[in-house]
């Protein structure tokens, strides 16, 4: 760079100067006259000395873009003002061109996802808001991301392989496909087909199991009672169902058109099936908040055509549980309504476990929080199990 440059140009003094002449050229806009203000006195000398002007005390300037390149190119000090500016203190980048291909990189890879349902998650703005957030807005790492995706998805759906055993398979890495990584987030937001993304663990589970890959298969086990259908279960003994069963050998359920209950707590279905034993009607408890071994039983049977019944605790929680046993598998309240629950509470020993203001809506009864509200007393589905029993040996 010639030192004449330097001097006329370069420096600290000049740099804001010189960043706004570069941004003039960043934006792509041909401008063949620049107008600047709020100049400084330095600014301005530095300005007139390249127009060839008298420096002036006045704080804006227009100049002429081709009489500098011009006076530039006659003194030998660059061919243009953008080649000094860029000998001065590097490229200048077309942002606006910059901006566009990479507009067109991402264009080009959801245009070549190969699988379906990852394409049709791609075309949305959250599905590919979320590729670009798993790569940190990197077209070449989201290339690789989607390769991975893909590479997974071609093999889904599995019979009942672990997830691990699928990571290794596909990618080499047993904890590729751990939740919270990225190619595991991308399968999972194709097997949603596009839905928001989810974090609840057991959530992801179901997704998998749906899918024939199994996540902790041997972890919460469905409980069951007398559920009619797979051999080698004894009569009135209650029987777990791991997920990786349930996953790797579904169950020919022989239940259609029958009532399966649905209980929130393993003691309910324990006194079941002490006091009623192979009389008992089929019965699934779902263990507080039904996991994905849960899940997955309660969709099956629904799918084999039966009807489901679901009784809970009266309290908050129990009616959380309701709303979604009820919302997901299309089960019927069993003795949980406004009226069961004042019934409950007139027998109800006392002082009870209290209930507080932080209610929860039935979806099946409006007018239960109400009452709940109104009674302060939670009742636990133990507390009516004689009431219960009843339908069950019926």
């Amino acid at each position: 760079m010639d030192p004449r440059l330097e001097r006329l140009l370069g420096g600290e003094t000049l740099a804001a100067l010189r960043k706004r002449l570069r941004q003039r050229y960043e934006r792509g806009v041909p401008a063949e006259v620049l107008r600047l203000g709020a100049l400084s006195e330095a600014e301005h000398a530095a300005l007139a000395a390249l127009c060839g002007r008298p420096a002036r005390p006045v704080r804006s300037m227009q100049i002429k873009v081709a009489e500098i390149d011009a006076a530039l190119t006659r003194a030998g000090l660059a061919s243009s003002l953008r080649d000094a500016l860029e000998q001065l203190d590097g490229p200048i980048i077309d942002t606006t061109a910059q901006r566009l291909q990479v507009r067109v990189q991402w264009q080009q890879l959801v245009e070549g996802c190969a699988h379906p349902a990852l394409a049709a998650v791609l075309q949305t703005s959250v599905g590919l808001g979320l590729l670009k957030r798993l790569c940190a807005s990197q077209p070449e790492a989201g290339e690789r991301l989607l390769l991975d995706a893909n590479q997974v998805l071609r093999r889904l759906p599995a019979a009942g392989i672990a997830r691990a055993q699928l990571a290794v398979a596909t990618l080499g890495d047993a904890h590729a496909l751990d939740s919270g990584k990225a190619v595991a987030t991308l399968v999972l937001s194709a097997l949603r087909h596009g839905a928001a993304p989810d974090d609840d663990a057991d959530r992801a589970r179901d997704l998998w199991a749906a899918a024939g890959v199994l996540v902790n298969e041997l972890t919460r086990p469905a409980l069951a009672l007398n559920l009619p259908g797979p051999t080698g279960t004894a009569a009135g003994e209650p029987t777990y169902f791991s997920l990786r069963s349930l996953v790797r050998s579904p169950p020919v359920w022989a239940v259609t058109g029958r009532p399966v209950f649905v209980c929130e707590n393993p003691n309910l279905l324990a006194i079941a099936a002490d006091q009623l034993g192979p009389r008992c009607a089929p019965l699934v408890c779902t263990d507080g908040m039904p996991a994905a071994a849960q899940r997955v039983l309660l969709t099956q049977l629904r799918a084999a055509g039966a009807r489901l019944h679901y009784h809970g605790d009266f309290d908050w929680p129990g009616l959380r549980i309701g709303n979604q046993v009820i919302r997901e598998h299309g089960a019927h309240p069993w003795r949980f309504s406004s009226a069961d629950y004042r019934a409950a509470v007139i027998s109800a020993p006392r002082p009870g476990r209290t209930l507080d203001e932080a209610a929860v809506s039935a979806l099946w009864d409006d007018t239960l929080a109400d009452a709940m509200l109104a009674a302060r007393l939670a009742i636990d589905e133990e507390g009516l199990a004689d009431v219960l029993l009843d339908d069950l040996g019926h």
